[in-house]
């Protein structure tokens, strides 16, 4: 075929038409072949899950027990950072202070994730700047009393504590603890005082040892042996029915005024929601993995917690669109204001 010089408007024309569909057709390509490699890449280096409580509590506890696990999974050594404060909220803006790229994150839950946001005007971030990579477990709230407490039903609370002033520890202003020992209060006419510590180590440590009186607390980490061994004692359960571990403890919602006093709690892994969908999906097929574990599952059932089932990136941020408004109608049901 002999090209004239006539023919060349007609094919620079036809080449300027075509050149954009070119483009585009390689720089999809190219998008492809940058979205698996980036996936196939992370992590190449050391990655943190902060932990927004110090050590000792039920969060520190689930971190350290997936530690071994999610490191295998992901080919890279994790370091657990603990940062309490603010009721949790301290660690979760360091972690979104941090670049989105899946090197740091998050281990929480709606308290600090929804709660917190709620509560304290000092908090600056919303609830939907971060996405729910992988969720582990569900666990059951008990009420909990010092030992040396002169009441060992919910009853004989209400009894001894009416013309009193008993205190109440939480691990922080505007946590799920915070709203429970609220919703207790104004339920039953109750006064009471508000303690709030920076964590669940502090906070547990202090109820074991009798300097405060009760805490709502989440039946994990360290509780069940602590019930066990008669270092605290367990009031009820904030669940519709008893738990296996506890059959005998009665669910605070059988009781004539706190019909509608159930709670639970997940705890999952967070990151800031522009990290790439890559890093999300690379994060989420480990923790799915993770939560297989029969290690994982031993320790976190054999502390009274029931294991997430896996769930794609796509069910996880529709589970946590809804647990935000569930936690925000709690909040509202206390009338909970920001301080």
């Amino acid at each position: 075929m002999r090209l004239h010089l006539n023919d060349l408007p007609h094919l620079m024309r036809r080449a300027a038409l075509l050149a954009p569909l070119v483009l585009a057709t390689a720089a999809a390509s190219v998008g492809l072949i940058g979205t698996a490699q980036a996936q196939q890449a992370f992590p190449s280096k050391l990655f943190t899950v902060i932990v927004p409580y110090p050590a000792g509590g039920a969060s520190d506890f689930v971190a350290r027990l997936v530690q071994p696990e999610l490191q295998k999974q992901l080919g890279q050594q994790m370091l657990v950072d603990n940062v309490g404060g603010v009721s949790g909220a301290l660690g979760i803006q360091k972690m979104l202070g941090a670049p989105a790229d899946g090197y740091t994150q998050v281990l929480a839950t709606p308290m600090e994730l929804v709660l917190a946001p709620l509560a304290l005007n000092a908090v600056k971030f919303k609830s939907d700047d971060l996405r729910l990579a992988g969720l582990i477990a569900y666990t059951s709230v008990v009420m909990l009393a010092r030992k040396d407490l002169p009441a060992n039903t919910l009853d004989e609370f209400i009894a001894w504590a009416k013309g009193k002033e008993p205190t109440y520890g939480s691990v922080g202003i505007g946590s799920l603890y915070h709203l429970q020992g609220e919703k207790l209060a104004q339920a039953t006419g109750l006064k009471m005082t508000h303690i709030p510590y920076k964590g669940g180590g502090p906070l547990i440590t202090d109820l074991g040892g009798g300097q405060v009186d009760i805490a709502f607390f989440p039946l994990a980490g360290p509780v069940p042996g602590m019930i066990k061994e008669g270092k605290v004692k367990v009031l009820g359960i904030t669940q519709a029915n008893a738990h296996p571990m506890f059959p005998d403890v009665p669910p605070m919602s059988h009781h004539k005024l706190l019909g509608d006093f159930n709670f639970d709690l997940w705890i999952g892994l967070q990151v800031p929601k522009s990290t790439p969908d890559a890093v999300v999906a690379r994060l989420n097929a480990a923790m799915n993995e993770v939560i297989k574990s029969a290690d994982v599952r031993k320790g976190m059932e054999g502390t009274g917690s029931v294991m997430a089932k896996p769930m794609t990136p796509a069910e996880l941020d529709k589970f946590y669109t809804s647990e935000i408004a569930r936690y925000r109608a709690v909040a509202k049901s206390v009338k909970l204001e920001p301080q």
